[in-house]
C-alpha cells in the first residue's frame, strides 16, 4: 500500500522538495501524521457581495468568511481507513480570528489514481484534484469538478455558485518552515477568498485519526 498523494503523483512525488516528500506521505503505511502550526499572514476576502456566499459555506466548515493579518493557524493531516475501507487523510485547518476559531475541513482520498477531496463536515462537496510538482519542487493542487452529495440527491455542482481553488505549498529552506497561499476565484463573483502563511510540522506516529477530525457523515460516492 502507498500513501495516496504519493500513489497519485507516480514518479513525480520524487521531484518534490524532501520536505514536501514527508508531509504528503501521510499516510497507514507511513504510519505517522503531519501538524502544522504557523501564522497566516493575510486572510482576505473579495467584496461585500460575495460575504453571503462565504456565509453559506461556513455553516459546514466548507469555506472561511473571516479576514485578517497575523492570524495563527494550525493544519492536521491524519491517515485513518473510513467506514468503506478507503484510506482518507484529513486537512483540517483552524484559524483563530476571533475568540471562536474558524475551521475549514477536508478529507481526502484516492480513486482512480484521482484524489477526491470531500469539503466540509458531512462531505457534501466531492472535488476532484490536479496535481502538479513545480520546477522547484514545490506543490500545486488546482480544483476541478465538483459533484453534491445529500441522501439520495446527487448532481454536478454548478460552477457559477462555486469557486474554483488553486493552493500551493513549498518550503523555504533558509528559514526552515513551510509556505502555503491559497486563492479561490468564482467565474462571476471573481475572487472569494484566499491566504497566504507559513508553518512549521511536527510529524507524530499515527495509525488512525482523532474523532473530532473526522467527518460527522462519509459519503461512498465520489
Amino acid at each position: 500500500m502507498t500513501g495516496i498523494f504519493r500513489a497519485a503523483l507516480g514518479a513525480d512525488f520524487h521531484r518534490l522538495h524532501p520536505a514536501l516528500q514527508r508531509r504528503f506521505d501521510v499516510g497507514l503505511e507511513s504510519g505517522y501524521a503531519c501538524v502544522g502550526t504557523g501564522t497566516m499572514s493575510r486572510i482576505r476576502r473579495g467584496p461585500w457581495w460575495t460575504v453571503p456566499f462565504l456565509q453559506l459555506g461556513k455553516l459546514r466548515n466548507i469555506l472561511v468568511a473571516d479576514v485578517g493579518t497575523d492570524v495563527p493557524f494550525r493544519i492536521e493531516n491524519y491517515p485513518y481507513r473510513d467506514p468503506f475501507g478507503r484510506e482518507t487523510v484529513t486537512f483540517v485547518r483552524e484559524y483563530s480570528v476571533r475568540e471562536t476559531p474558524s475551521r475549514f475541513d477536508a478529507t481526502m482520498i484516492l480513486d482512480g489514481g484521482r484524489i477526491v477531496d470531500y469539503l466540509g463536515t458531512h462531505q457534501h462537496l466531492a472535488v476532484d484534484l490536479d496535481l502538479t510538482v513545480e520546477p522547484d519542487g514545490s506543490l500545486l493542487l488546482r480544483s476541478g469538478a465538483q459533484r453534491f452529495y445529500e441522501g439520495p440527491f446527487a448532481f454536478r455542482f454548478p460552477m457559477l455558485f462555486s469557486g474554483r481553488a488553486e493552493l500551493r505549498e513549498s518550503y523555504d529552506d533558509a528559514a526552515g518552515e513551510y509556505r502555503i497561499s491559497m486563492e479561490v476565484h468564482n467565474a462571476f463573483f471573481g475572487f472569494l477568498f484566499g491566504y497566504t502563511g507559513t508553518f512549521s510540522a511536527e510529524f507524530p506516529a499515527a495509525a488512525d485519526a482523532p474523532e473530532r477530525l473526522k467527518p460527522v457523515r462519509h459519503e461512498r460516492r465520489t
